[in-house]
């Protein structure tokens, strides 16, 4: 088996077509599919399933995968590592990060990095808190940035505090509410609300806070991305609980301070079994030790 047969395989995995992966990969399909077809020799086991119409993976193929990526990975990793030991950062930096982040300037961070180190592959993706600790988790991401309730430990990674904040209720410009300069829980309970999906770590903080003072709230409008929030409290269709730092960045809304107000935590997390040189690296470049208990 060879590590070029083992990309082949993944790269057709993720774009269940011949032709686009070839294509990703920069060989000819002809040699590509080649290349699959002994790998399957060997194994003794069809990894896909080809029909005119579609690939599909086959129950092998299925169990081959995870090993598969485990080896790709370990081979770019090691690939890195000689090359810091010689003084140079390679390979990739998958970043992740919840869009109400404002511990550190990640866009800001991503372009001085891809500037001081022009060999490493940089990617982001924007998602929920619980989403990017899993892609962490199974090495998807080698870095995210979440934002959690206090008693919220995520599992399975290795995570460092980075800032905490309070929450403030947003309103409309013109609401009653936007004028006070503070209001309580209470006030804000018989509104309507947009927020994110029930259980996600997003919501959550809001709902315990709630919970915890025995009020019971209306969320009439549900949205996977809080970046879309202020477009319904705006026009009076509801409001939100968002942190402090990241309402003050916005426009045509009003921003309330909450006496009883949930905190969040912001988190940066990374893989239990270590961080990459190119993890370590963007970590320094923020400012932010990659050691969890320094």
């Amino acid at each position: 088996m060879e590590l070029q047969q083992v990309r082949y395989v993944l790269a057709v995995a993720e774009t269940l077509n011949f032709t686009r992966a070839a294509e990703r990969c920069l060989v000819v399909q002809s040699a590509l599919s080649h290349q699959i077809s002994r790998l399957e020799q060997e194994l003794g086991a069809r990894l896909f399933e080809r029909t005119s119409r579609r690939v599909r993976l086959t129950a092998a193929g299925e169990a081959f995968l995870p090993a598969a990526r485990q080896c790709v990975e370990a081979a770019e990793r090691a690939a890195a590592e000689v090359a810091a030991a010689v003084g140079e950062v390679r390979g990739r930096l998958a970043v992740g990060l919840i869009p109400t982040v404002t511990a550190v300037d990640i866009p800001a961070g991503l372009h001085a990095f891809r500037t001081r180190h022009p060999q490493v592959r940089v990617s982001l993706r924007v998602g929920a808190s619980d989403d990017l600790v899993e892609q962490v988790r199974r090495g998807a991401l080698d870095v995210a940035f979440l934002g959690l309730p206090p008693t919220q430990r995520p599992n399975g990674v290795t995570a460092r505090e980075l800032a905490r904040g309070r929450l403030v209720a947003v309103v409309a410009p013109d609401h009653p509410l936007a004028a006070r300069s503070r209001v309580e829980l209470r006030e804000l309970a018989a509104e309507q609300f947009v927020d994110l999906p029930a259980g996600t770590a997003g919501r959550a903080q809001t709902d315990l806070a709630f919970g915890a003072a025995g009020l019971v709230r209306d969320v009439a409008f549900e949205v996977t991305d809080a970046a879309y929030m202020p477009r319904l409290v705006g026009p009076g269709l509801a409001v939100a609980m968002l942190p402090a730092a990241y309402a003050a960045q916005l426009t045509g809304v009003a921003a309330v301070e909450v006496a009883d107000a949930p905190t969040r935590v912001e988190t940066v997390v990374w893989s239990r079994g270590g961080h990459t040189p190119a993890t370590a690296a963007f970590l320094a470049l923020l400012g932010v030790p990659a050691d969890p208990a320094s």
